[in-house]
């Protein structure tokens, strides 16, 4: 089944300012903080084009204050006391040679930017759980407090719990000091996202990431991304995965997944044995054809799965088993 186009711009590549241009407005004055308002274009040019640029911003702050609290020294120790990493890449090759479907991840969210609420009532554990009595490959575990309404607290519950399943930290990683909260937190891999992170700085943290035990699955959007993550020295022993939401509009469609793959650089991920997620939009055992056609391994769901009353037969009805 072939979906139809909307998502202008495939080939196109979104960069994502990691920064205000014109700095953070809030200025301090001895004891007292207050804003000083940007005038003229610079105020403009200060808001956030999209959803992920507001998040990316939002990090820089959050993480100095969780350097403030706890140091880059002691979260690396706990990272390197924590018990041993599973295999998650491992874990989706083995389910979807199991099951001959793509190795499903199962995202354990509450809440988006786009949907609000998803879960109202909302418990990590159970909703892992029924995840991976349902056959989920992996989980992935969104951590995101403002956007998402989900915490590292979560992470390691789920581990805590006995859940087998292989965790993936959904957190929007810009510093190592996020790869190492993963780590001590109990997570086996880390969402990177390359519509975010410059070369260089994606090399870094896959290696800070591999220095713990972690594996990464580096997420694109568009075929000029994945050109750019294919010619990194250091993408052995990563997976890929492309989500088919467009950050410019935030509107989801499936055909991107199909036309990434059709490219060049969806060939070479091919020919190279890179396992491949489809990502967003996903709904229906028809969408897991259509992304499985399209050479995924693996698909990542979360909205589905995670609204229903029952996420156990969910995850049955979705992938047929």
């Amino acid at each position: 089944m072939r979906v139809s186009a909307t998502a202008a711009g495939t080939s196109e590549e979104v960069t994502i300012r990691r920064r205000p241009p014109h700095g953070i407005e809030a200025q301090a004055c001895g004891p007292v903080d207050f804003k000083v308002a940007l005038q003229d274009d610079r105020a403009e040019e200060n808001q956030p084009r999209n959803i992920l640029e507001e998040i990316v911003w939002h990090k820089a702050a959050e993480i100095d204050r969780w350097r403030d609290r706890q140091p880059l020294g002691l979260v690396l120790t706990k990272a390197k006391l924590a018990p041993a990493a599973r295999d998650f890449i491992g874990a989706i090759k083995a389910a979807s040679e199991r099951t001959g479907k793509p190795g499903l991840i199962a995202e354990v969210k509450k809440a988006s930017p786009s949907k609000g609420v998803i879960q109202p009532n909302f418990d990590a554990v159970k909703i892992a759980q029924a995840y991976e009595a349902g056959g989920a490959a992996c989980l992935s575990v969104l951590t995101d407090s403002k956007f998402f309404q989900g915490s590292f607290e979560n992470l390691t519950l789920i581990r805590q719990a006995g859940v087998q399943c292989p965790l993936l930290c959904k957190e929007f990683i810009v510093e190592a000091y996020q790869v190492f909260k993963a780590r001590a937190s109990g997570a086996d891999a880390i969402l990177l996202i390359a519509a975010v992170l410059p070369n260089s700085d994606m090399n870094y943290l896959i290696k800070a990431a591999a220095s713990v035990g972690l594996q990464c699955l580096i997420e694109v959007h568009t075929v000029a991304e994945l050109e750019r993550m294919l010619a990194l020295n250091s993408l052995e022993g990563c997976m890929l995965g492309i989500n088919n939401r467009d950050l410019q509009t935030f509107k989801v469609d499936l055909a991107n997944t199909q036309e990434i793959m059709e490219s060049a650089a969806g060939r070479e991920v091919t020919a190279r044995g890179i396992v491949m997620a489809g990502e967003s939009g996903i709904f229906t055992p028809a969408d897991v054809a259509v992304v499985q056609s399209a050479g995924c391994g693996a698909i990542l769901v979360g909205e589905s799965l995670v609204k229903q009353g029952d996420p156990e037969a969910a995850v049955k009805a979705l992938l047929e088993l």
